[in-house]
């Protein structure tokens, strides 16, 4: 297993560096549709695909709304707070888990669910790309959840004692959480004060990290919530020692939206 991990990271990680860094414009929205293709083909087997047919045809009709979206050019304001509205509804789906599921449960509403998570993600990161200085948000944003996982690692290891939401996830704690909050707040403060951030602003700073370290977080559960639905382990084994794309990346179809609408509405000013 370890050595799967390490090969598979070996070979994908240089090509996903080279492709945040180097791509641009319409290549860089193909080499990111192309990630979220493959995870909507995981997310309807989340959502109860059954057959091969079905979660084929599910990617490409969110490839085809992907090249819709791209091709019209739709104001960012229109994906990203609909789905703002959805992670919070999420918010209150994992923490009533089990209760309620009847409201969600059935493969075609789970299916519009993953428009929700899906698009949003995708359209966030190349907008995002296309902003002045758009390569360095991205980073932002990247940072932010890697430096929240290690804080969680930490404190959840070290400290964790009262589980999360056990119905969901069993093996996240409240300790976690709190690491991984403290330590983004702390890596954030560190960084506005060294780019001399007027007090005000850094406060705002403060307040839009917090957001996306929590919502990355209901990010991560509402993947675990519809994977127990399931009774899956991984989304698939398409990255060999690391389970599925979905499993790389259900922090950050929180996240970035989150971000980006952040960006969108102080970015102007704070930029």
């Amino acid at each position: 297993m370890l050595k799967q991990r390490v090969i598979t990271a070996v070979i994908l990680a240089p090509l996903a560096i080279a492709g945040f860094v180097f791509l641009e414009g319409m290549p860089f929205a193909l080499f990111v549709g192309a990630i979220v293709a493959l995870a909507a083909w995981e997310w309807a087997r989340l959502g109860g695909e059954t057959t091969q047919k079905g979660r084929v045809i599910y990617a490409l009709a969110v490839a085809l709304l992907m090249v819709g979206l791209y091709r019209d050019t739709w104001p960012p304001e229109y994906l990203f707070t609909p789905a703002a509205v959805w992670w919070v509804f999420a918010t209150f789906l994992i923490i009533r888990y089990p209760n309620g599921r009847g409201i969600w449960a059935g493969s075609m509403v789970c299916q519009l669910f993953g428009l929700v998570v899906l698009l949003p993600a995708w359209y966030g990161l190349v907008w995002l790309r296309e902003q002045p200085s758009g390569l360095l948000l991205i980073l932002a944003v990247l940072l932010l959840i890697w430096i929240a996982d290690i804080g969680a690692y930490v404190a959840g290891k070290n400290f964790g004692r009262n589980k999360l939401l056990p119905n969901v996830s069993p093996g996240k704690t409240r300790e976690g959480l709190y690491g991984g909050v403290i330590f983004t707040q702390l890596a954030t403060l560190g960084v506005l004060v060294y780019l001399d951030w007027p007090l005000p602003d850094l406060l705002l700073g403060q307040l839009g990290a917090l957001l996306v370290v929590l919502f990355s977080v209901v990010g991560d559960l509402t993947e675990s919530l519809f994977k127990r639905e399931q009774g899956m382990k991984d989304s698939s084994n398409l990255l060999p020692g690391h389970g599925g794309i979905m499993d790389r990346i259900d922090s950050l179809t929180a996240a970035i939206p989150v971000f980006a609408l952040c960006w969108l509405l102080v970015g102007s000013r704070l930029g």
